[in-house]
């Protein structure tokens, strides 16, 4: 799994239910499921429940997979230090194929950057720098992604397309094949550089009643040359789907 992929779709699911809020400081809470491809060779597509939990102050904000401490916030711009949790991963396990099962495991981290967002009457520009903090990785990425929200009074409709930037350490670290490995599977020695994918989501969010809100998102990535000829992986692109309900306290 892309890290970012679901964080960022995270945020956009974020600012979808809050468009459809008007209390002040709301607490948002409730349950989603992820559908996530993997691009992994005979990798099992996954199936995630992941929590929501959307709660934002005047100083810090907390959006499910990410939280962050604002240094600008206005209703206009906001940049912020943020946090987030990568379940970005490879498990022997969740592959069939005997060569893959010979690769070493790569682990989720944590994710710490900067954050920031444009609001303006023809949309939204969001994007978000971060770097490894738990020396996994020791990898950065650049995500940048324009939004527009219609809004149909009760059901609002976000299309976006973006960009992310995977540094050189990211890719060699999840996607890259050593000398050792490729000795002990067979799979040849790949060395990854930096990678630019771009992407296309649309977000739907219904909000039923003045409290309960209903949201479903989807991503395409479209993966980059420097991914998907990594031969651990089988596929050119990655569908993420979210789906989810929330209550507003």
């Amino acid at each position: 799994m892309n890290c970012f992929k679901v964080i960022t779709l995270a945020g956009t699911v974020a600012l979808a239910v809050a468009a459809s809020v008007a209390h002040a400081n709301p607490l948002t809470l409730g349950a989603s499921v992820i559908y996530d491809q993997s691009p992994y060779k005979s990798g099992k597509d996954r199936w995630w429940p992941v929590p929501i939990v959307d709660y934002e102050t005047n100083n810090f904000y907390i959006h499910s997979l990410k939280g962050g401490y604002y240094l600008w916030n206005d209703p206009q711009d906001q940049l912020s230090l943020t946090l987030m949790g990568s379940p970005q991963s490879f498990d022997t396990s969740d592959v069939d194929d005997s060569d893959m099962k010979q690769l070493r495991k790569r682990h989720m981290t944590m994710m710490g950057g900067f954050s920031y967002r444009h609001n303006s009457d023809w949309g939204t520009v969001r994007t978000t720098v971060a770097g490894d903090i738990l020396d996994n990785s020791n990898g950065f990425i650049w995500d940048l992604t324009y939004l527009y929200t219609l809004d149909f009074n009760r059901f609002t409709l976000t299309p976006g397309v973006g960009v992310l930037w995977n540094s050189n350490h990211q890719n060699n670290y999840y996607y890259g094949v050593n000398s050792a490995e490729s000795q002990r599977s067979g799979l040849k020695r790949y060395d990854a550089n930096d990678s630019w994918s771009p992407y296309v989501e649309l977000t739907g969010a219904w909000k039923i009643d003045d409290n309960w809100n209903a949201t479903l998102a989807g991503r395409y990535t479209r993966l980059a040359s420097e991914i998907k000829d990594s031969p651990m992986v089988s596929k050119s692109s990655q569908v993420l789907l979210w789906s989810g309900i929330s209550y507003t306290f």
